[in-house]
């Protein structure tokens, strides 16, 4: 059976393309408030195990019946010949397994491309641009380089984030937990009793680095602001020896 790329039967006037987009906008927003894990989910691999299995046999196959008798492969293979010790090496399958994948790789990216087109047609990049003026993480203005993520690979937009809200995604754990392994257990629960569901672990300890006069470890200059206005109230709720805590946290970090 010929592959046919998917294609919406019912399309969308431009009308409800900027509703959907904006209860889209409106649905994001609101998940990334309670949680910005939740704009970067991904399958587990062991979900498709099977099905990832049959593709890479099915490409084997395909391999070493193409290097056998597939007379436009085998003219390829002899034009592009190969050093007389690597021809030992490299049987012709494997090389034609080699070609195969590359080619697959680049009608992957076109396909996948083609999914962000499925609801909103040819110019689906520019009108989920338009569907917000500022981050719908971090809520600073869409001004500077945007990035589109997709929150789910399951066939919804990519959305219009900025650098350091696709950062923010893309550092939580799949539970939501803060990444940082090296941080001490003590000064962990010290920053779990103020941080609210939320805020971003990377950001909280931005802001108490430049609370406590120390350097931020990165971000853009507008970030930093925002994280240290965020979080200067915070920074009254911890006595004296827990900003000693942090201030130690924040210098190894």
């Amino acid at each position: 059976m010929a592959y046919v790329r998917p294609t919406n039967t019912v399309p969308l006037s431009p009308g409800a393309k900027r509703e959907l987009l904006s209860q889209y906008g409106d649905f994001c927003r609101e998940l990334a408030r309670k949680n910005p894990s939740e704009l970067n989910k991904k399958l587990p691999r062991s979900a498709l195990v099977g099905s990832l299995d049959r593709i890479g046999a099915l490409i084997l196959e395909e391999a070493k019946a193409l290097a056998a008798s597939d007379a436009g492969i085998r003219q390829f293979l002899d034009e592009n010949r190969l050093p007389s010790k690597m021809t030992e090496l490299l049987p012709d399958d494997f090389r034609v397994f080699c070609l195969l994948l590359n080619s697959l790789k680049q009608w992957l990216s076109a396909e996948q491309a083609a999914t962000d087109r499925y609801l909103l047609g040819g110019t689906a990049r520019a009108q989920c641009r338009s569907m917000v003026s500022s981050c719908l993480v971090t809520g600073e203005p869409l001004t500077g380089e945007i990035e589109f993520p997709h929150p789910v690979r399951d066939g919804r937009p990519p959305l219009p984030l900025s650098k350091e809200g696709h950062r923010i995604i893309e550092e939580q754990t799949a539970s939501g937990e803060p990444s940082e392994p090296n941080a001490p257990d003590e000064i962990a629960d010290i920053i779990s009793e103020i941080k609210k569901p939320n805020e971003s672990w990377r950001m909280l300890r931005r802001g108490y680095r430049l609370i406590l006069g120390l350097s931020p470890g990165g971000g853009t200059p507008a970030s930093n602001a925002s994280a240290k206005n965020l979080h200067a109230a915070r920074s009254k709720k911890l006595s004296g020896a827990r900003k000693n805590f942090c201030t130690g946290w924040t210098r190894n970090s």
